[in-house]
């Protein structure tokens, strides 16, 4: 009963969150939702104590007594991946294919070094040392985008489809290699000896990521095929829930990737739907459902995010490094998104550029990795960088993205690459 209680007051105060920023801020949801929280938890660390100590002490229970990692990575994390899959058209992507793996891959390596070196340099100006291996610690955990922040926050910054596709894309397919570098990097940092050669890790990529999209696939297409004499969308709903709850549990079981598993469930079935023999309207419903429960979600774990500044001991004292720690972040991210575009054929435009940088966004999933790290002298200072990387990502990325992300500008630069590729092309 005490997670109903627990889950129960979060839908509260999601909800209540919600209305205000719908009546008064005007702000996307989710970011409103999480700007509300920050405040009211900024409020309750300064004067909680004193002025409403039992309502500080009921939410310094809540948030603490949650493990954040467990309910977004075992969870939450799951089922809005599903979702996110579901709307991400496949021809899409196959256009997109090169740039999507490139930036997934090899830039969440190169983020994580530059990152990592960056912080190691740095920090010791500022009063504190951090050993190297966590400086890259937080490197690794910090580099993946969020795939939940950044498809929440696409949807409202009417970027072009080519360009949503890279951001989203690169954002669902990072987790393989960013919680196969976060996982070494940790064991390294906690004393564990493992193999580190090139073959070692690889198979584990392999097992982790390719493990988890084969078993997407397989579940997508056994559901597509059981669906395909459906007409009832409480049946579909339920085949539906049944492939999110079900697979990770089997995901969790063979020790691969369940958000990738979901992530490849959710294209699988968003695609091939086609040949369903339901109705449009059954669809509609199924449809309607999925994103219910995608914004639902959505508004309890920005919450979450809001409120974590609950449990952050000393969080003021980190806030000069946390400074630091943005704008490395995004060098990386820089360095990240403008190394691999050179081993690309077609040319990116400064423009286009310049939003895959800006819309690298960061969010719950690296918190939940900070939060995971094993409590000793340094967990705290990777803990409290990370949040303050991430409320800066959410906050003033998300809101100004969409001015960054000019669509006829892109056109045009676009326009114009293209006609200098045909003209050497002759």
């Amino acid at each position: 009963m005490e997670l109903y209680y627990s889950f129960s007051a979060l839908i509260v105060l999601a909800s209540i969150f919600s209305y205000l920023n719908y009546r008064f801020l005007k702000l996307p949801s989710t970011i409103g939702i999480m700007v509300i929280a920050i405040v009211v938890s900024i409020f309750l660390v300064s004067f909680g104590q004193t002025v409403l100590p039992r309502t500080f002490g009921h939410l310094h229970s809540l948030m603490s007594s949650i493990d954040f990692t467990e309910v977004l990575m075992g969870a939450m994390l799951n089922f809005l991946l599903f979702a996110g899959g579901i709307h991400i058209n496949i021809d899409d992507l196959k256009e997109q294919l090169i740039p999507v793996l490139l930036f997934s891959t090899l830039g969440v390596v190169i983020s994580t070094f530059v990152v990592g070196f960056g912080m190691f340099y740095i920090l010791p100006f500022l009063g504190i040392e951090l050993p190297f291996i966590y400086c890259l610690l937080f490197g690794a955990l910090i580099s993946p985008t969020d795939p939940v922040a950044v498809l929440s926050i696409l949807k409202q910054a009417k970027v072009s489809k080519s360009l949503e596709t890279k951001v989203a894309g690169e954002s669902l397919f990072n987790d393989g290699i960013a919680v196969v570098t976060f996982t070494v990097v940790l064991q390294l940092a906690i004393g564990n000896k493992i193999d580190i050669g090139v073959e070692s890790i690889g198979l584990l990529l392999l097992k982790e990521a390719g493990g988890g999209l084969l078993l997407g696939v397989i579940l997508g297409w056994v559901t597509s095929r059981l669906m395909r004499e459906v007409d009832d969308y409480i049946i579909s709903v339920l085949v539906t829930l049944s492939v999110v709850m079900g697979g990770y549990l089997i995901a969790r079981q063979m020790h691969i990737s369940g958000p990738l598993t979901m992530v490849a469930a959710g294209l699988f079935m968003g695609n091939f739907n086609i040949k369903f023999k339901m109705k449009s309207i059954t669809q509609d419903y199924l449809i309607k459902f999925w994103e219910l429960i995608d914004e639902i979600l959505n508004a309890v774990l920005f919450l979450f995010i809001g409120f974590e500044l609950l449990v952050i001991k000393d969080l003021t004292h980190f806030m000069i490094p946390g400074l630091a720690a943005i704008v490395v972040v995004l060098l990386g991210r820089v360095i990240s998104i403008y190394g691999p575009t050179k081993f690309m054929r077609r040319t990116f435009s400064p423009q286009t550029v310049k939003v895959l940088v800006w819309g690298g966004i960061r969010g719950g999933v690296s918190i939940a990795l900070a939060l995971s790290i094993p409590k000793n002298e340094y967990s705290t200072v990777v803990l409290s960088i990370t949040y303050c990387v991430v409320v800066f990502s959410i906050i003033v990325q998300g809101l100004t993205i969409a001015k960054v992300a000019n669509p006829k500008k892109i056109a045009k630069e676009e326009l114009e690459l293209e006609i200098v590729a045909l003209n050497d092309e002759k």
